[in-house]
């Protein structure tokens, strides 16, 4: 026995896995490419009736003034330059680039031959999105002879190597996370604490990775201060120069790129569910309609192809508007169950109400399947007053069986006891699991190692302070 899914569930399980951005995307390629399909121009202006927005830019800066009179005399005057004048139009641009981009510009303006710059483009093109070099010396002479022709040694491509480890951001081109942090630390002037740093780094390492400080103190024969005020500027290097330094985007910067999905307002204690409606209204094209229409000036065999194209069409454009109206309903009964499970967060964004909650709870609301589920909350976002969250965000597992508490309450107790443990004589995992147990989370040590390592905490050893 086999299970077969008909065309239509095809398209519908690929459509309710895309966000909101994918399926305007979706949707736009199935109108170019399908000419039974368009847009219905009079259901979506009736739509859109009630939400005309005529404002100019002009209009919206205007009416930040209190009256006409607290307008500057400016804002009047009319723009007179001629088409050919040169306008100061601020704009908003892509900054950054790609690590390898910027790279290759800093190279363009030293003074390099042309073999040297190939080859330093060869380099640049082998390393990974951290900035660390992935290839050997002796591998990348032998790429640059056999794949770009050119005569070199591994002498020549170590020469230019040491040229790409000068470059911004500090770091890049290391082999290794020491090699990166002695990159950053030579390029850094040369204080007594820069220079303790280097020292612990090039030839203490492997007590500087056991957070051995004790050790440290008599090796370097240096007091409690003098190692502080070091471990800072270790702690200060970036072990992933090419990472977030490069596309200068903080975690809430690329948060602020998320398309919602979903949006729920609080109103006076009432929930509303709003789905942003990005997508036009769809109709079947009104000529593919009839597929019985004969054809003019057509022999009887391009008159059975021709017919075959229309219904074929035809038949996509109206199974593409059905996946659709699908979609809808799935993503609005999931994240309706939602609501209703976790009311108490979206009334109030406290994390402490979230419930346990996993796939099969949703799927006992809804009565989908919890592959249907999951696809339906995979990738997707929902906004609140407080912020923006993935909705796997508001799954969790519970800690103990028959328990009301869900993981995220556990989560957040064992951050606090973190956040507040001394930093010279951390927790262990043993002893923040008997201070949750005094706070009423009867869990094990090894729950609490798992839910520390979720949240990317490292190990007592690793979080003592000197």
């Amino acid at each position: 026995m086999h299970q077969v899914l008909s065309p239509l569930q095809v398209q519908f399980v690929r459509v309710l896995e895309m966000n909101g951005p994918e399926i305007e995307d979706a949707v736009e390629r199935e109108l170019e490419e399908n000419p039974a399909l368009e847009v219905d121009t009079d259901a979506s202006l009736s739509d859109s009736e009630d939400d005309v927005f005529n404002e100019t830019a002009e209009d919206i800066q205007l009416a930040d003034y209190r009256s006409e009179d607290d307008i500057p005399s400016y804002r009047f005057e009319a723009s007179n330059h001629s088409a050919s004048d040169k306008v100061y139009e601020p704009v908003a641009v892509q900054g950054g680039g790609s690590l390898m981009e910027q790279l290759n510009s800093q190279l363009a303006q030293m003074d390099l031959t042309d073999k040297q710059l190939r080859i330093a483009h060869i380099i640049t093109g082998n390393l990974d999105d951290n900035g660390y070099m992935t290839r050997a010396i002796n591998a990348i002479a032998d790429d640059a002879a056999i794949h770009d022709g050119i005569n070199t040694t591994p002498q020549e491509v170590k020469e230019v190597w040491e040229i790409v480890r000068t470059l911004e951001p500090a770091g890049v081109g290391a082999v290794d996370l020491r090699d990166c942090l002695l990159l950053q630390l030579k390029a850094r002037p040369q204080t007594e604490d820069v220079k303790i740093a280097r020292e612990i780094v090039d030839h203490n390492f492997d007590l500087l990775s056991r957070m051995d400080f004790s050790k440290l103190r008599k090796t370097l024969k240096i007091d409690e201060e003098k190692l502080r005020d070091a471990m800072g500027v270790i702690r200060s290097l970036d072990p992933k120069p090419g990472g977030s330094s490069v596309s200068g985007e903080s975690g809430e910067e690329k948060m602020r790129h998320i398309t919602p999905d979903f949006i729920v307002e609080n109103d006076g204690g009432d929930l509303n569910l709003i789905i942003p409606n990005r997508i036009p209204a769809l109709q079947v094209e009104k000529s593919f309609a009839d597929a019985d229409v004969e054809i003019s000036e057509a022999t009887p065999d391009r008159q059975a192809e021709a017919k075959a194209f229309i219904r074929s069409r035809r038949d996509d454009a109206a199974s593409f508007i059905k996946a659709l109206g699908m979609r809808t309903e799935t993503l609005t009964r999931v994240m309706s169950a939602i609501m209703k499970i976790q009311r108490q967060f979206f009334l109030t964004d406290d994390v402490h109400t979230l419930k346990p909650m996993i796939l099969k709870d949703i799927s006992e609301l809804t009565g989908y399947d919890i592959s249907v589920v999951s696809r339906a909350t995979s990738g997707k976002y929902v906004a609140t007053r407080q912020g923006i969250y993935p909705l796997k965000f508001f799954f969790s597992e519970r800690p103990k069986e028959n328990s009301d508490t869900s993981s995220h309450e556990v989560m957040a107790a064992l951050k606090s006891l973190i956040d507040n443990e001394s930093k010279t004589s951390p927790l262990s995992d043993e002893a923040i699991a008997e201070s949750l147990k005094s706070q009423g989370y009867e869990i094990a040590r090894r729950t609490v190692a798992k839910y520390r390592e979720k949240a990317g905490i490292p190990v007592a050893r690793l979080r003592r302070n000197v």
